[in-house]
Protein backbone atom coordinates (compact mmCIF):
# COMPACT_ATOMS: atom_id res chain seq x y z
CA UNK A 1 0.00 0.00 0.00
CA UNK A 2 1.16 3.62 -0.56
CA UNK A 3 0.83 5.11 2.86
CA UNK A 4 0.85 8.79 0.56
CA UNK A 5 -2.41 7.69 -0.37
CA UNK A 6 -3.97 8.26 2.94
CA UNK A 7 -2.66 12.36 2.76
CA UNK A 8 -6.49 12.75 0.64
CA UNK A 9 -9.04 11.60 3.18
CA UNK A 10 -9.46 13.78 6.08
CA UNK A 11 -10.45 12.35 9.35
CA UNK A 12 -13.19 14.46 10.11
CA UNK A 13 -14.84 13.13 6.78
CA UNK A 14 -14.73 9.87 8.35
CA UNK A 15 -16.25 11.19 11.73
CA UNK A 16 -19.00 13.05 9.82
CA UNK A 17 -19.84 9.60 7.81
CA UNK A 18 -20.17 7.12 10.66
CA UNK A 19 -21.83 10.05 12.71
CA UNK A 20 -24.86 10.22 10.28
CA UNK A 21 -25.14 6.23 9.79
CA UNK A 22 -25.39 6.11 13.53
CA UNK A 23 -27.78 8.61 13.94
CA UNK A 24 -29.80 8.20 10.93
CA UNK A 25 -29.24 11.88 9.26
CA UNK A 26 -27.27 15.27 9.14
CA UNK A 27 -29.32 16.91 11.59
CA UNK A 28 -28.91 14.58 14.57
CA UNK A 29 -25.56 13.97 13.26
CA UNK A 30 -24.54 17.47 13.30
CA UNK A 31 -26.36 17.80 16.87
CA UNK A 32 -24.07 14.73 18.43
CA UNK A 33 -20.57 16.35 17.14
CA UNK A 34 -21.44 19.86 18.19
CA UNK A 35 -21.14 21.35 14.21
CA UNK A 36 -23.75 22.90 12.04
CA UNK A 37 -25.50 20.62 9.47
CA UNK A 38 -23.93 22.24 6.27
CA UNK A 39 -20.92 21.88 7.69
CA UNK A 40 -21.19 17.52 8.15
CA UNK A 41 -23.03 17.48 4.79
CA UNK A 42 -20.29 19.31 2.88
CA UNK A 43 -17.43 16.74 4.87
CA UNK A 44 -19.99 13.74 3.42
CA UNK A 45 -19.59 15.28 -0.05
CA UNK A 46 -15.80 15.53 -0.06
CA UNK A 47 -15.79 12.12 0.87
CA UNK A 48 -17.78 10.97 -1.37
CA UNK A 49 -15.93 13.41 -3.96
CA UNK A 50 -12.71 11.55 -3.11
CA UNK A 51 -13.62 8.22 -3.23
CA UNK A 52 -15.87 8.54 -6.59
CA UNK A 53 -19.43 7.32 -5.42
CA UNK A 54 -22.06 8.07 -3.16
CA UNK A 55 -22.09 6.89 0.14
CA UNK A 56 -25.84 8.39 1.06
CA UNK A 57 -28.91 8.23 -0.77
CA UNK A 58 -30.58 11.78 -0.30
CA UNK A 59 -33.35 10.88 -2.42
CA UNK A 60 -35.24 9.56 0.62
CA UNK A 61 -35.65 11.02 4.07
CA UNK A 62 -33.70 10.62 6.68
CA UNK A 63 -30.60 9.54 3.76
CA UNK A 64 -30.33 6.26 4.16
CA UNK A 65 -26.92 4.65 3.20
CA UNK A 66 -25.82 2.68 -0.49
CA UNK A 67 -24.58 -0.38 -0.44
CA UNK A 68 -21.52 1.12 -0.99
CA UNK A 69 -21.72 3.17 2.19
CA UNK A 70 -22.81 -0.57 3.65
CA UNK A 71 -19.89 -1.60 2.73
CA UNK A 72 -17.75 1.31 3.99
CA UNK A 73 -19.00 1.68 7.14
CA UNK A 74 -17.63 -1.43 9.22
CA UNK A 75 -13.88 -0.22 7.90
CA UNK A 76 -14.66 3.51 8.70
CA UNK A 77 -15.90 2.92 12.48
CA UNK A 78 -12.82 0.23 12.61
CA UNK A 79 -10.38 3.93 11.76
CA UNK A 80 -12.02 5.36 14.62
CA UNK A 81 -11.75 2.78 16.88
CA UNK A 82 -8.23 2.69 16.12
CA UNK A 83 -7.58 6.14 16.32
CA UNK A 84 -9.28 6.27 19.96
CA UNK A 85 -6.45 3.19 20.68
CA UNK A 86 -3.80 5.97 19.64
CA UNK A 87 -6.28 8.45 22.38
CA UNK A 88 -6.07 6.32 24.99
CA UNK A 89 -2.16 5.31 25.10
CA UNK A 90 -1.63 9.01 25.48
CA UNK A 91 -4.74 9.78 27.73
CA UNK A 92 -3.58 7.36 30.62
CA UNK A 93 -4.63 4.31 29.95
CA UNK A 94 -1.71 1.44 30.03
CA UNK A 95 -1.91 -0.52 26.78
CA UNK A 96 1.05 -2.58 24.73
CA UNK A 97 2.57 -6.26 24.88
CA UNK A 98 5.50 -6.30 27.41
CA UNK A 99 7.59 -8.70 26.00
CA UNK A 100 9.07 -10.80 29.33
CA UNK A 101 12.01 -12.54 28.87
CA UNK A 102 12.68 -15.42 31.74
CA UNK A 103 14.37 -19.45 32.66
CA UNK A 104 12.18 -21.62 32.84
CA UNK A 105 11.71 -22.53 36.63
CA UNK A 106 11.32 -18.63 37.02
CA UNK A 107 8.70 -18.68 34.45
CA UNK A 108 6.89 -21.88 35.96
CA UNK A 109 7.03 -20.06 39.53
CA UNK A 110 6.36 -16.31 38.52
CA UNK A 111 4.66 -15.44 34.99
CA UNK A 112 1.19 -16.92 36.00
CA UNK A 113 1.44 -14.89 39.30
CA UNK A 114 2.49 -11.96 36.95
CA UNK A 115 -0.28 -11.90 34.32
CA UNK A 116 -2.79 -12.59 37.01
CA UNK A 117 -1.81 -9.08 38.89
CA UNK A 118 -1.49 -7.18 35.37
CA UNK A 119 -5.19 -7.99 34.62
CA UNK A 120 -5.94 -7.09 37.52
CA UNK A 121 -3.95 -3.77 37.70
CA UNK A 122 -3.88 -2.96 33.73
CA UNK A 123 -6.47 -5.12 31.72
CA UNK A 124 -4.78 -3.50 28.86
CA UNK A 125 -1.60 -4.56 28.70
CA UNK A 126 -0.30 -7.80 27.99
CA UNK A 127 2.65 -9.90 28.87
CA UNK A 128 4.59 -12.48 26.33
CA UNK A 129 6.68 -15.24 27.97
CA UNK A 130 10.22 -15.62 25.96
CA UNK A 131 11.75 -18.57 27.48
CA UNK A 132 15.57 -18.65 27.84
CA UNK A 133 18.86 -19.93 29.00
CA UNK A 134 20.14 -16.95 31.68
CA UNK A 135 23.03 -15.94 29.06
CA UNK A 136 20.58 -15.80 26.30
CA UNK A 137 18.02 -13.34 27.96
CA UNK A 138 20.95 -11.06 29.08
CA UNK A 139 21.71 -10.83 25.15
CA UNK A 140 17.97 -10.53 24.17
CA UNK A 141 17.51 -7.79 26.24
CA UNK A 142 20.74 -5.71 25.02
CA UNK A 143 19.64 -6.37 21.63
CA UNK A 144 16.07 -5.26 22.21
CA UNK A 145 14.18 -8.56 21.79
CA UNK A 146 13.01 -8.36 25.05
CA UNK A 147 11.65 -5.41 27.34
CA UNK A 148 12.28 -7.10 30.37
CA UNK A 149 14.17 -9.85 31.97
CA UNK A 150 14.00 -12.54 34.85
CA UNK A 151 17.09 -14.14 35.07
CA UNK A 152 20.46 -14.50 37.83
CA UNK A 153 23.09 -11.75 38.95
CA UNK A 154 25.08 -14.67 37.13
CA UNK A 155 26.46 -15.07 34.96
CA UNK A 156 27.13 -11.53 34.65
CA UNK A 157 25.63 -9.19 32.16
CA UNK A 158 28.83 -7.06 30.66
CA UNK A 159 26.69 -4.00 29.53
CA UNK A 160 26.49 -0.48 31.15
CA UNK A 161 23.11 0.31 29.78
CA UNK A 162 21.17 -2.50 31.92
CA UNK A 163 19.80 -2.19 35.11
CA UNK A 164 18.59 -4.29 37.48
CA UNK A 165 16.30 -5.04 40.75
CA UNK A 166 16.55 -8.04 42.96
CA UNK A 167 13.36 -10.15 43.31
CA UNK A 168 14.65 -13.12 45.58
CA UNK A 169 17.45 -15.25 47.00
CA UNK A 170 17.14 -18.99 46.40
CA UNK A 171 19.21 -21.61 48.08
CA UNK A 172 21.59 -24.01 46.47
CA UNK A 173 20.69 -27.79 46.93
CA UNK A 174 22.17 -31.06 46.94
CA UNK A 175 20.08 -33.52 44.75
CA UNK A 176 20.94 -37.00 45.67
CA UNK A 177 19.90 -40.12 43.93
CA UNK A 178 17.53 -41.68 46.34
CA UNK A 179 19.42 -44.34 47.69
CA UNK A 180 22.77 -42.55 47.92
CA UNK A 181 23.80 -42.48 51.88
CA UNK A 182 23.91 -38.91 52.27
CA UNK A 183 19.72 -38.64 50.42
CA UNK A 184 18.10 -39.04 54.16
CA UNK A 185 20.71 -36.19 55.70
CA UNK A 186 19.02 -32.71 56.75
CA UNK A 187 21.91 -30.63 55.57
CA UNK A 188 25.37 -31.18 53.46
CA UNK A 189 28.00 -29.22 52.83
CA UNK A 190 29.85 -28.04 50.02
CA UNK A 191 33.21 -30.36 51.46
CA UNK A 192 31.43 -33.64 51.51
CA UNK A 193 29.85 -32.77 48.21
CA UNK A 194 33.31 -31.93 46.61
CA UNK A 195 34.27 -35.62 47.30
CA UNK A 196 31.55 -37.08 44.70
CA UNK A 197 31.32 -36.23 40.76
CA UNK A 198 29.29 -33.36 40.87
CA UNK A 199 26.52 -32.36 38.13
CA UNK A 200 26.44 -28.43 38.14
CA UNK A 201 24.15 -25.73 36.67
CA UNK A 202 25.59 -24.21 33.00
CA UNK A 203 26.55 -25.17 29.19
CA UNK A 204 30.15 -26.62 29.25
CA UNK A 205 30.55 -25.17 25.67
CA UNK A 206 29.46 -21.59 26.55
CA UNK A 207 32.47 -19.94 28.05
CA UNK A 208 30.55 -18.85 31.10
CA UNK A 209 30.87 -22.09 33.01
CA UNK A 210 33.20 -20.53 36.20
CA UNK A 211 30.17 -17.75 36.48
CA UNK A 212 27.89 -19.79 37.83
CA UNK A 213 26.41 -20.11 41.65
CA UNK A 214 27.91 -23.92 42.00
CA UNK A 215 31.35 -23.06 40.68
CA UNK A 216 31.54 -19.30 42.90
CA UNK A 217 30.23 -21.52 46.06
CA UNK A 218 32.89 -24.28 45.32
CA UNK A 219 35.80 -21.74 44.89
CA UNK A 220 34.46 -19.34 47.89
CA UNK A 221 34.76 -22.33 50.10
CA UNK A 222 38.63 -23.70 48.43
CA UNK A 223 37.21 -26.55 47.31
CA UNK A 224 37.66 -28.04 43.56
CA UNK A 225 34.94 -31.02 42.99
CA UNK A 226 34.97 -33.04 39.84
CA UNK A 227 32.37 -31.33 37.54
CA UNK A 228 31.52 -34.47 35.00
CA UNK A 229 28.37 -32.96 33.32
CA UNK A 230 26.57 -29.12 32.95
CA UNK A 231 23.23 -28.43 32.15
CA UNK A 232 20.26 -25.94 32.17
CA UNK A 233 18.06 -28.05 31.81
CA UNK A 234 16.72 -29.31 35.65
CA UNK A 235 14.91 -32.63 34.07
CA UNK A 236 18.47 -33.74 32.57
CA UNK A 237 20.50 -32.70 35.63
CA UNK A 238 17.63 -35.33 37.50
CA UNK A 239 17.86 -37.97 34.90
CA UNK A 240 21.79 -37.51 35.08
CA UNK A 241 21.28 -38.27 39.00
CA UNK A 242 18.92 -40.80 38.86
CA UNK A 243 21.71 -42.88 36.45
CA UNK A 244 23.86 -42.73 39.05
CA UNK A 245 26.33 -40.02 36.99
CA UNK A 246 26.68 -37.84 40.19
CA UNK A 247 25.24 -35.67 42.51
CA UNK A 248 23.27 -32.74 41.38
CA UNK A 249 23.87 -28.99 42.57
CA UNK A 250 21.23 -26.51 41.13
CA UNK A 251 18.95 -23.71 42.28
CA UNK A 252 16.13 -24.69 44.55
CA UNK A 253 13.36 -23.39 42.24
CA UNK A 254 14.73 -24.99 39.46
CA UNK A 255 13.79 -28.48 41.43
CA UNK A 256 10.41 -27.32 43.21
CA UNK A 257 9.10 -26.67 39.03
CA UNK A 258 10.68 -30.28 38.31
CA UNK A 259 9.64 -33.78 38.39
CA UNK A 260 12.14 -35.45 41.21
CA UNK A 261 10.81 -38.98 41.31
CA UNK A 262 13.43 -41.13 42.22
CA UNK A 263 16.05 -38.39 43.75
CA UNK A 264 16.12 -36.26 47.07
CA UNK A 265 16.53 -32.60 47.88
CA UNK A 266 19.37 -31.52 50.42
CA UNK A 267 20.01 -28.74 51.22
CA UNK A 268 23.50 -27.26 51.70
CA UNK A 269 24.68 -25.46 54.65
CA UNK A 270 27.21 -23.72 53.53
CA UNK A 271 26.97 -19.62 53.81
CA UNK A 272 26.46 -18.21 50.51
CA UNK A 273 25.38 -21.03 48.49
CA UNK A 274 22.28 -19.02 46.55
CA UNK A 275 21.18 -17.94 43.68
CA UNK A 276 19.69 -14.04 43.38
CA UNK A 277 17.15 -13.61 40.91
CA UNK A 278 16.23 -9.82 39.64
CA UNK A 279 14.19 -8.14 37.30
CA UNK A 280 16.18 -6.58 34.69
CA UNK A 281 15.84 -3.96 31.95
CA UNK A 282 17.74 -1.49 29.71
CA UNK A 283 18.01 2.10 31.36
CA UNK A 284 18.47 3.63 27.99
CA UNK A 285 15.42 2.76 26.36
CA UNK A 286 12.85 4.90 25.38
CA UNK A 287 10.13 5.22 28.37
CA UNK A 288 7.41 2.76 28.08
CA UNK A 289 3.85 3.49 30.53
CA UNK A 290 3.72 -0.27 29.28
CA UNK A 291 7.32 -1.52 30.68
CA UNK A 292 7.16 0.71 33.82
CA UNK A 293 3.53 -1.30 34.65
CA UNK A 294 4.92 -4.29 34.59
CA UNK A 295 7.98 -3.43 36.15
CA UNK A 296 5.41 -1.56 39.06
CA UNK A 297 3.42 -5.10 39.21
CA UNK A 298 6.26 -7.73 39.42
CA UNK A 299 8.16 -6.14 41.74
CA UNK A 300 5.48 -7.01 45.09
CA UNK A 301 4.93 -10.14 43.96
CA UNK A 302 5.55 -13.08 46.36
CA UNK A 303 8.85 -14.56 46.75
CA UNK A 304 9.55 -18.35 46.44
CA UNK A 305 9.54 -20.61 49.82
CA UNK A 306 10.75 -23.46 50.58
CA UNK A 307 10.55 -26.32 53.06
CA UNK A 308 13.73 -25.38 55.03
CA UNK A 309 13.60 -22.08 54.49
CA UNK A 310 13.16 -20.97 58.56
CA UNK A 311 15.60 -23.90 59.84
CA UNK A 312 19.07 -22.88 61.04
CA UNK A 313 21.98 -24.82 59.55
CA UNK A 314 23.94 -26.98 62.17
CA UNK A 315 27.63 -26.62 63.04
CA UNK A 316 30.06 -27.63 60.21
CA UNK A 317 31.58 -31.40 60.53
CA UNK A 318 34.36 -31.05 62.45
CA UNK A 319 37.37 -31.48 60.01
CA UNK A 320 35.47 -28.41 58.22
CA UNK A 321 35.22 -26.22 61.67
CA UNK A 322 39.56 -27.13 61.68
CA UNK A 323 40.41 -25.93 58.04
CA UNK A 324 37.95 -22.53 58.67
CA UNK A 325 39.92 -21.90 61.49
CA UNK A 326 43.27 -22.38 59.42
CA UNK A 327 42.21 -19.90 56.86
Amino acid sequence: MDIRSVYHYRIEWIVSFVAVAHYGGFSAAAKSLYRSQPRVSSHIADFERELGTKLLDRSVHPAVLTPEGRALLPHAEEVLRRLNMLTDLTGGVVRGDVRLGAYPSAAAYLYPLAVRALQRSHPQARLVLREGPSVALGSALISGDVDLAIRPLLPLINADQVAHRILWREPLVAVFREDHPLARSRVVWLSQIAALPVISIGESDEGYGRQYETNFAFANAGLTPTITAQTNQPQTLISLVRHGLGTGVTNSLAMTTANIEGVRLVPIADPHCERVVALWWRSDEVRSPAVDAVRETIGPLPSPQWPWSDESPPSPPSDQRRSQGHR
